[in-house]
């Protein structure tokens, strides 16, 4: 399935926009207030310049100074000059880095709540939305609002003051060459109106864009393998063109977009220009303005004008900030399907472990479960089979609440689990699954998942009980040993070994095995049989397996088909009943 990020996402007023990324600034609202403070002294000295020609023109027109009068007073207008640059020079620098260190605080603020976000949302929430949209919201988008904070915000107040400072010092030079200047005003608000509309508009497809792109390689990139298996290259890289070119396509047309605003600004620009000094030379010769006035207001033009194109470059950071922000929110707007932080803590669990009537589905009118009810007691080991889409690891994703059932109640030492905080009832719960994650990083960090508590020594002692040890002794590095992403280094059965000391080390009470003993060798799966066998002794097991051979011993069987309990026994229980279990077992038998 191709997925279009732009035809999911959200759209947002501006005003609720701009409120929810001041409050994000709210906390260092004194260090914007300095900086903001800082701008408004560099806009005073950008100001001073064209004051000065003007003074200094007039200095060298005067028929009343002597030549060596005007020589000094030029001078000192010069050296005036330079300590306003130079003062604005160094304030600027100074309000820049208020900014920036500011600015990284909010992004560093925002990074954190989408990412801690995402960690709330349930697994059925991140199943049905790609991993490269996820990834683009945390990295690509944020960063795209990172400029806002740290340029855009200051910079258009500044440039605002500007153009105020200017239309008042205007107004007292010549109010007759303002009312020139005011007639290009309107067209440039209609021509920022246009702007915005358009501009959002293409901004938020090349978003969209840079987020498909970001999907297709997230997806491509880890199925990479299956492609060149079936020699898919071609076909890949053809799909990749397609959205690559489409990304080319719109980025162009947002250019282009630009490309036409900044020019017609800089017409009417010189077109005011030319207006002013043609009515500034009627003005001079009827006596009706100085040379000195003229060319101070002649001087301001530039300081009107350019603020003017510079908010039309703020207004593009704007534009793509906002469109950016968009879909940060939309993402932060998801309400978790799961509150993980309601319920009682638990201390400890006996495992006792009940489904009373429980129908589950993960769509409207396609029931997996359909009214399963069973009594696992404590040090009990379990397990589920049937065929594949029976319904075998949903019960067990439904124990961990990986997904909230909609009829009936599943209870653990007799509590709903629906009222145990989320975290407390998966902490006494290990899971060893079929497609074992390791993360980069080293052996050690993998087993204990970062957590500083758990000692070496714990550590040795989880992998000793699993078995684990001849594959750490003779690692180099041991402990130490660099894991690859996913855990590319390391065979199945390994992996597999490994993810069981990870469970032992965090000392659960009631242990999960989805199909951790498929797809591994002999030699391995006779560690992990020993392994498994010991384990029992830890607490309450579950076990979805296909092998039969490897549940013989379970306490108790559970056979279930289309969502139902068909059978449960012992397995030899099962066996003498000549039922779906004991034909399993035949076609298992023959073919093996």
């Amino acid at each position: 399935m191709r997925y279009d990020d732009n035809k999911h996402i959200k759209k947002y007023k501006d005003s609720v926009i701009i409120k929810r990324l001041l409050k994000y600034a709210r906390p260092y609202i004194w260090e914007f207030i300095f900086a903001i403070v800082l701008t408004l002294l560099v806009v005073a000295a950008q100001l001073m310049p064209a004051y000065l020609e003007g003074e200094v023109i007039g200095a060298l027109a005067s028929v009343e100074l002597t030549n060596q009068e005007k020589l000094s007073k030029v001078f000192l207008l010069f050296m005036v000059f330079l300590g306003f640059l130079l003062v604005a020079s160094v304030i600027n620098y100074f309000s820049s880095m208020i900014l920036q260190k500011a600015g990284q605080k909010v992004v560093l603020n925002i990074r954190e709540d989408v990412f801690t976000h995402i960690e709330n949302l349930s697994i059925a929430q991140i199943n049905k939305t790609p991993v490269g949209k996820l990834v683009t919201r945390v990295t690509s988008d944020i960063n795209a609002i990172n400029d806002l904070y740290t340029t855009v915000i200051v910079n258009l107040l500044r440039y605002i003051v500007t153009i105020i400072a200017v239309i008042v010092i205007m107004i007292i030079l010549s109010p007759i060459l303002f009312l020139y200047i005011m007639i290009a005003t309107p067209v440039l608000v209609v021509s920022y109106v246009l702007f915005k509309i358009f501009a959002r508009k293409q901004y938020r497809l090349v978003r969209g864009c840079v987020s498909n792109i970001n999907t297709f390689l997230s997806e491509n990139l880890s199925g990479m393998k299956i492609t060149q298996i079936f020699n898919q290259e071609d076909k890949k890289l053809n799909e990749f063109k397609e959205k690559n070119d489409d990304y080319k396509k719109k980025s162009v047309k947002e250019v282009v977009i630009m490309g036409l605003f900044r020019p017609f600004i800089y017409c009417i620009y010189v077109l005011t220009q030319m207006l002013i000094l043609y009515r500034g030379y009627l003005l001079i010769g009827a006596g009706r303005l100085t040379v000195t006035s003229y060319v101070k207001f002649y001087g301001y033009i530039d300081l009107y004008f350019n603020p003017i194109q510079q908010i039309a470059d703020q207004f593009n950071i704007l534009q793509s900030s906002f469109a950016a922000s968009e879909r940060i929110f939309e993402i932060l707007d998801e309400k978790p399907s799961i509150n993980y932080n309601d319920g009682i803590e638990l201390d400890s669990i006996e495992g006792k472990i009940e489904f009373d009537h429980v129908w589950f589905r993960y769509n409207e009118n396609e029931w997996i479960l359909k009214d399963v009810s069973f009594t696992i007691n404590p040090k009990e080991t379990v397990a589920f089979v049937g065929a594949t889409g029976a319904g075998k690891t949903t019960i067990l994703s439904l124990i961990v609440r990986n997904y909230e059932i909609q009829k009936g109640e599943i209870r653990i030492d007799g509590i709903d689990v629906k009222k145990i905080k989320i975290a407390s009832l998966r902490k006494k719960i290990g899971q060893m699954l079929q497609d074992v994650f390791l993360f980069s990083g080293d052996i050690r960090n993998n087993i204990t998942l970062r957590e500083e508590s758990i000692t070496d020594d714990e550590i040795y002692e989880a992998i000793k009980y699993v078995n684990a040890d001849k594959l750490v002794d003779r690692l180099d590095g041991g402990l130490d040993y660099k894991v690859m992403e996913r855990g590319a280094n390391f065979s199945q059965g390994e992996r597999q070994l490994l993810s069981f000391a990870r469970t032992i080390v965090h000392k659960p009470n009631v242990m999960i095995l989805d199909e951790a003993t498929a797809n591994i060798d002999t030699e391995t799966e006779v560690l992990i049989q020993d392994s498994l066998n010991k384990m029992r002794n830890v607490g309450t097991m579950l076990i979805v397996a296909h092998r039969l051979s490897t549940i013989k011993n379970a306490n108790k069987i559970i056979v279930l088909n289309k969502g139902m309990i068909v059978e449960m026994g012992t397995h030899n229980e099962l066996l003498d009943k000549h039922g779906m279990y004991y034909d399993l077992y035949e076609l298992q038998y023959k073919n093996s």
